[in-house]
């Protein structure tokens, strides 16, 4: 690459090195979609849900309907529009290579949004800008070998990292694309969690509540069963593969006499005790929730308490808009009942925008977020059958993979604390720009208890 005379990377050298990787990555994830019968790669189990599964689904809202009859459809009614796009868009193509071809589409915009957001310097006070975070999108997503080209999550991880990356300057915006993700998978409404208070809080949520309204009375009114994804959600159980699944498949080495059974679209266990495992999950899964409400008070609080002050700098530092929601979405995926590993796309997407700011404090949990993404793939597809068998191997991995996102979701809590208002000491160490209130008196806010 090209040098400057400073001794850095220059931006046309640096954009030309990801555009090459991306090329050749997603070049490298295509033939590992076209070779999905190969034992290794899942023998055709990543591709049966384009091929059969959404292929099934489309089809049934072709006809005016979402799958209610199907225990497998358990999403929002937005994840139908996901779905009808494909066909919609590229209606000559087989619809399992329109999906893909849609799918790579929102990669290539979440990878563009990411490199023009890098070469963004100190937009809004927000200090220096990076591009590591187009880097880590750009490399960190075929870790997950050719799985991301066979889900929606991708398309859904785009609406919630381009609202993330617009929200200070268009909160209206910001709060469109929210709503438009959570409609397809809930979770991006939490991208907002981490919005300034005041003004910008207002007109992002405002247009995320109208968008969604409007929405889904649209969708409502075209199809029928639009909220039928709610009683399959209730009926699912422990995933092999979450926090409490990898607890019980240990417990079968030591005399647990549950099994394995193939249920609502995932390997899922059952037995005695499965349903306090389930039990807890669902509890601290609303304890996480709870948390990320009582601090997102705090933080409201705290700004308030500083404009009566009319504090000179106030407390708000703007990588919480980045480092919020990507700590809120690690702590309701590591107590989930499911962990899928298409949720790594997630926390991959979010990483990669908390790393485009210098000033974040997530860089040690986005390293963290990659090294279980690697290990995601070993779990699922390479060694499926040790995980599903629960052998020795099979647990280890997925103790590994799990105890890397409790361990992302404690550090990002933790530095998440150090950024929020009310705190005495500096936000966190890093190569940006110095805290905003050096050389102030820190305000006198009650210091609350911090996100988990």
């Amino acid at each position: 690459m090209t040098r400057s005379a400073t001794g850095r990377v220059r931006p046309a050298a640096a954009v030309a090195a990801l555009t090459l990787l991306w090329l050749l990555t997603r070049a490298v994830m295509l033939w590992l979609l076209t070779h999905d019968h190969l034992p290794w790669l899942g023998a055709g189990g990543v591709t049966h849900e384009p091929e059969r599964l959404y292929t099934r689904w489309r089809e049934s809202l072709d006809d005016g309907s979402y799958p209610s009859g199907d225990p497998l459809w358990q999403y929002p009614p937005g994840a139908g529009a996901a779905l009808l796009l494909p066909g919609l868009l590229l209606p000559r193509l087989p619809y399992p290579w329109a999906f893909t071809a849609l799918t790579l589409a929102a990669d290539a915009a979440v990878t563009a949004a990411l490199v023009r957001t890098g070469l963004t310097r100190h937009a809004r006070g927000d200090g220096e800008r990076s591009l590591l975070g187009a880097l880590l999108w750009t490399a960190g997503l075929p870790l997950l070998l050719h799985l991301p080209l066979a889900r929606f999550d991708v398309q859904v991880t785009a609406l919630a990292v381009l609202a993330l990356l617009v929200a200070r300057r268009l909160p209206r915006l910001g709060g469109a694309l929210a709503a438009l993700g959570a409609l397809a998978k809930a979770w991006p409404a939490l991208v907002l969690a981490g919005t300034e208070p005041g003004r910008t809080t207002r007109r992002a949520w405002t247009s995320a509540g109208i968008t969604a309204v409007t929405l889904l009375a649209l969708l409502t009114s075209l199809f029928a069963d639009a909220l039928s994804f709610v009683r399959q959600q209730g009926g699912r159980g422990v995933q092999i593969e979450s926090l409490g699944g990898t607890l019980l498949s240990f417990a079968s080495h030591a005399g647990w006499p549950g099994r394995v059974r193939y249920q609502y679209g995932a390997m899922e266990l059952v037995g005695p005790g499965v349903g306090v495992v389930a039990a807890a999950s669902l509890t601290l899964t609303a304890a996480s929730f709870a948390l990320i409400v009582l601090w997102r008070l705090r933080v409201v609080r705290a700004t308030r308490a500083a404009a009566r002050a009319a504090a000179p700098h106030g407390p708000w530092d703007p990588a919480l808009t980045h480092d919020a929601p990507l700590a809120a979405v690690l702590l309701l995926t590591v107590t989930s009942r499911v962990i899928s590993p298409q949720y790594m796309i997630w926390l991959l997407g979010l990483s990669a925008v908390c790393l485009t700011l210098r000033r974040s404090a997530q860089r040690p949990v986005a390293l963290l977020v990659v090294a279980a993404t690697a290990v995601s793939a070993l779990a699922y597809p390479v060694l499926y059958d040790e995980v599903v068998a629960r052998t020795w191997t099979g647990c280890l991995v997925m103790a590994v993979r799990n105890g890397l996102l409790v361990a992302a979701a404690a550090l990002s809590c933790v530095r998440l604390a150090r950024l929020t208002p009310g705190r005495a000491d500096e936000p966190h160490e890093g190569p940006g720009p110095a805290s905003r209130g050096a050389g102030h008196a820190p305000t006198a806010t009650p210091q609350g208890p911090p996100p988990g």
